[in-house]
């Protein structure tokens, strides 16, 4: 294991073992089988997870599985989830977190995630890395005050496994992606690193304040990442961040992108009311995905594009509730809502401005 990987993670993965291993089979206990509804656990409220998992939600229904899709701060804290009494029974986490808790070299680390099984492969997340245009690579982020949303994220853990990789030491910050813009902006913080496909809605709508603000945003930039010199070591893969994308960016450059993945833990592993009821459940969700991504695709949103719901993703276990079921038919669509907060108490204009826009992507 990496240094960043030993510095950063080892508080945290003990307390996402000491708290989720012996809640297990609490998570499984008969008691619950009289929950009707199962809870998905995704990401923040204006990133694609929740947009995806708005989706998945919308043809389960259409089966007669209720989801219920449940805003979440990051990949590892989705597995914690996943593993307590609450009701969250599968999730979408990356790739690289997944490999992290397999290949650590901890042995409880292995034992979560054998407990994990693949749903289904999703699409590429892009590193999203905004800087002052004075860094011009990763190797200038070298002593860089860097934020890299809540500890336990999954931006958090792509930044550190990046930076371990390049031997790269920047004075890493936790602290919202709004937190985070309005200090890249205003030259207060060196970069900023947001993992999540494209397009990301915070974004976009970050965006709308260039003609408010043209002297800040001439300073800032997309940072360029060419990962082929990692790649064959890191579970990362080729990706470009451009104007089609972000339309107040000027030019295309190249990125890293990680993979989401569905999973869920193996409710295929015993043999009780609760587990066989959950079974149930995912198998009419893996359905619904099969007979419907041509519908997804068409519908829902442009990530959906890029998903191979056969691609290969190493030598992760397919879930065998997942892939049970066959055709159960069609779906229809319904809309997707969210909710707007207000921000109007924030004397700061543009804090109040990437407060809308953090608060109301939904």
């Amino acid at each position: 294991m990496h240094t960043l990987y030993r510095i950063f993670t080892r508080p945290l993965v003990a307390l996402l073992v000491m708290l989720a291993l012996p809640t297990l089979a609490a998570t499984a206990s008969d008691s619950d089988t009289n929950k009707e509804v199962i809870g998905m656990v995704t990401g923040s409220q204006s990133g694609t997870y929740i947009k995806i998992g708005r989706d998945i939600a919308r043809i389960a229904k259409r089966t007669g599985v209720d989801v219920d899709v449940k805003a979440s701060k990051g990949s590892l804290k989705n597995i914690l989830r996943m593993a307590s009494k609450e009701n969250a029974g599968f999730g979408i986490v990356q790739s690289d977190i997944l490999s992290y808790l397999r290949f650590s070299g901890d042995a409880d680390n292995k034992k979560l995630a054998d407990r994990l099984r693949l749903m289904a492969p999703l699409y590429k997340e892009e590193v999203h890395v905004f800087a002052k245009k004075s860094i011009q690579s990763l190797a200038d982020l070298d002593g860089k005050r860097v934020a890299v949303g809540s500890e336990g994220g999954g931006s958090w853990l792509t930044a550190v496994t990046l930076f371990d990789y390049a031997n790269i030491h920047p004075v890493i910050e936790y602290t919202s992606k709004g937190d985070a813009a309005q200090a890249v902006l205003q030259g207060d913080l060196d970069a900023m690193i947001f993992v999540a496909g494209k397009p990301v809605s915070f974004f976009t709508n970050l965006g709308k304040l260039k003609s408010h603000y043209p002297e800040e945003f001439n300073n800032v930039h997309f940072l360029e990442i060419d990962p082929d010199s990692f790649t064959r070591k890191l579970p990362y893969v080729k990706s470009t961040i451009g104007p089609e994308d972000y339309p107040w960016l000027d030019k295309k450059v190249t990125t890293a992108a990680v993979k989401a993945l569905l999973v869920a833990f193996d409710f295929s592993a015993r043999i009780s009311p609760y587990y066989a009821k959950r079974c149930r459940q995912f198998a009419k969700v893996g359905s619904a995905l099969r007979n419907t991504i041509d519908y997804l695709k068409q519908t829902g949103h442009s990530k959906w594009q890029e998903v191979d719901l056969y691609a290969d993703v190493g030598d992760w276990p397919k879930d065998p509730c997942t892939w049970r079921l066959a055709n159960p038919g069609h779906t229809g669509s319904q809309p997707i809502t969210g909710n707007i907060d207000s921000c109007s108490q924030i004397e700061d204009m543009m804090k109040r401005n990437i407060c809308r826009i953090e608060q109301g992507q939904d």
